[in-house]
């Protein structure tokens, strides 16, 4: 009994393990994240509900198309003088792309609302591109010259007056009073 008693007095100390513990959990999440980080780009597909010109739930995840900024559902643009609802038309749009196919989407980030951002296709036709192509969107990170193209022929949003998306819902945020 006397030849184990100095063993007693070395008592693990339970704070440093709990703290060896943390860290090592903090390194493994950071290594896997890392690994995974944004080169990983995981693909995905299935029918599609459209939410907005922009914005859509495919196999139950929420996504944002990349490179695009499609006017907000309730937002309203002018053309030839009178008032249009360029959010409905842009949602309208897409869901006329997609018109029930089932849809194929890469993945490319995760916004800070916690959507995915990813580049969708219905039977070949990215959906990012054909909107701004159509003038139902404009670019945001790509597809700037499908844009000037758009624009050039007068497509759309480009067809009347309207406020970028971004400016749009910024002034929504601020309170100030709707315009085109």
């Amino acid at each position: 009994m006397l030849r184990f008693s100095r063993f007693r007095s070395l008592r693990p100390n339970t704070g440093f393990l709990w703290l060896l513990i943390a860290v090592a959990a903090v390194t493994t999440l950071a290594i896997r994240h890392a690994l995974q980080g944004p080169q990983a780009r995981r693909t995905f597909g299935g029918y599609a509900r459209i939410v907005d010109g922009d914005s859509l739930i495919v196999a139950g995840i929420e996504v944002r198309l990349h490179g695009i900024d499609a006017p907000e559902l309730f937002q309203r643009c002018t053309r030839e003088g009178r008032e249009v609802r360029c959010g409905r038309e842009s949602a309208r749009a897409l869901i006329a792309m997609v018109a029930g196919q089932p849809l194929t989407c890469e993945q490319r980030d995760i916004d800070r609302y916690g959507r995915t951002v990813a580049m969708c296709r219905a039977d070949e036709v990215d959906l990012g591109r054909a909107q701004v192509l159509a003038g139902h969107a404009v670019a945001y990170g790509a597809y700037y010259q499908d844009e000037v193209s758009a624009r050039a022929a007068k497509r759309g949003l480009w067809a009347g007056e309207f406020m970028r998306p971004r400016e749009w819902r910024d002034r929504q945020r601020a309170g100030a009073p709707p315009e085109s």
